[in-house]
């Protein structure tokens, strides 16, 4: 196994904007708050609905419609763990081997179904993944407006400064000459770099937290 050097890792940190899977790892973050949220609200609605229909013969169904609504959100994010981030994330089993969920079609079947549904590892996990997307989603829309409306703003100073409509001020003093502001554009290429960075390590983070959930107990299923 290779070895990476201190000059390769300068290398990827600086040619980060460069690299096609950086954009990759942005889309991925884009895409985390929408389905966050939209995987907390069905989660919260389905569930709370559930428990308290429980008294009721409608409560148990919607709790497990609730479940499986979550694993197959869950066995989305493992396509865009594959496919955005280029990791090997499974999906769950009802999903990667759906011959192997096939239900008799009689009472005994379907219970059992049920039974294993309820005993795979993966239907729990898969709430942990829908739960923690939220939170996720939360952090990384904040980090990716910030730093892209920051380096947006700094990069085409140059342009902009003398306009009578745009104000660029450090502190309490107002760029004026092209000089700081040709200073203000390079800050924003560095700025650029780092936020890139930065992108790619929390794309990374959201994958190895999806992997690990989604990978218990394959060891047992590869034994």
């Amino acid at each position: 196994m290779e070895t990476a050097t201190p000059g390769d890792s300068l290398r990827r940190f600086v040619t980060a904007p460069l690299r096609v899977g950086t954009y990759k790892r942005l889309l991925y973050l884009l895409l985390a708050f929408p389905l966050g949220m939209l995987y907390f609200v069905g989660f919260t609605v389905g569930t709370s609905t559930g428990v308290s229909l429980l008294v009721t013969l409608v409560g148990l169904p919607i709790l497990l419609a609730t479940l499986a609504a979550t694993t197959a959100a869950a066995g989305l994010e493992a396509r865009l763990s594959r496919a955005l981030l280029d990791m090997e994330t499974p999906a769950p089993p009802l999903l990667s081997h759906p011959r192997e969920w096939a239900v008799d079609t009689d009472e005994e079947g379907y219970v059992a179904a049920l039974r294993r549904f309820t005993l795979e590892p993966t239907t729990w996990t898969s709430v942990g993944v829908v739960l923690l997307k939220f939170v996720f989603g939360v952090v990384t829309f904040s980090v990716v407006v910030i730093g892209g409306v920051t380096v947006a703003v700094l990069i085409p100073a140059p342009l902009v400064y003398d306009s009578p409509d745009t104000s660029y001020r450090l502190g309490s003093h107002v760029v004026t000459t092209l000089p700081e502001a040709l200073a203000l554009s390079v800050l924003g290429v560095v700025g650029l770099v780092v936020v890139c960075n930065l992108w790619n390590a929390l794309a990374a983070v959201g994958g190895v937290m999806t992997d690990a959930l989604l990978s218990v107990g394959r060891e047992r299923e590869t034994a």
